[in-house]
């Protein structure tokens, strides 16, 4: 599974885009540089009953942003990304 495809999925369980739920994170301190994953983690399952793969996601752009490693970018494995910056934005809106 891609990284993009991690947090599209967790637009489908939750209904809210992750540029929101990072804004929601935000506005809990989450984004704070002495916050541990576990902390987002457990908000997410308890919120929105989120799992553990996918909450690491929405850590990852909670504290570091939508910027990605372009390891697996242009690759054809199953966790090829199309681009190294993730659309927060919701799937939608995606350009194609």
């Amino acid at each position: 599974m891609s990284f993009q495809a991690y947090l599209d999925a967790v637009e489908e369980k939750t209904g809210k885009t992750p540029r929101t739920l990072v804004e929601e994170a935000k506005q809990r301190g989450y984004d704070a540089a002495d916050v541990k994953a576990g902390v987002i983690i457990a908000w997410l399952n308890d919120e929105y009953g989120i799992g553990r793969g996918h909450a690491m996601a929405l850590v990852h752009v909670i504290k570091k942003g939508p910027r990605i490693s372009a390891k697996h970018v242009g690759t054809t494995g199953a966790h090829r990304d199309a681009t190294d910056v993730l659309w927060l934005d919701g799937k939608a809106t995606r350009p194609s």
